[in-house]
């Protein structure tokens, strides 16, 4: 296995601190994976969880034996929920999130009906709005499209 392949892996293991049920290679935080560097881009250049997901970014490297590996934060260009990987939509659905997906209806992710509502732009992170379904009436949070 080639070294960038074993960063790949250990970093697939390393979970959102807001959302733990997806990992930062899920939602596309690490932009670029090599022996010399790993380059992260936050969902959004103030995100409060930066330092938390460089820090377990370092831990996990460090524990596999990549201590010489730097990370290195780059805000251009930005993060897109486009880099959210299908595997990582999945999950974030499983979790009770809808994933975002730009012209579709939104689906609930509790009982799968498309009759929801946004009931306000802001969500429990920066990242995320609070919708509701009208079928089942349960909150759920949606991944902002953008």
């Amino acid at each position: 296995m080639s070294t960038e392949q074993a960063i790949r892996e250990v970093l697939a293991g390393v979970p959102d601190p807001e959302i733990p049920a997806v990992s930062v290679m899920d939602l596309g935080i690490v932009r670029e994976v090599s022996a010399d560097v790993v380059v992260i881009t936050p969902t959004y250049s103030g995100c409060p969880a930066t330092v938390a997901i460089e820090q377990s970014i370092r831990e996990a490297l460090d524990a596999n034996g990549f201590r010489n590996v730097p990370i290195e934060t780059r805000l251009f260009p930005p993060w897109s929920t486009d880099m959210i990987t299908e595997a990582g939509k999945a999950k974030l659905k499983a979790y009770g999130i809808a994933p975002p997906d730009p012209g579709k209806d939104v689906e609930c992710p509790q009982c799968g009906s498309l009759d929801t509502k946004e009931i306000s732009r802001f969500g429990s992170t920066p990242c995320k709005s609070q919708w509701q379904c009208n079928a089942c009436l349960e909150p759920f949070d949606r991944f902002k499209c953008h």
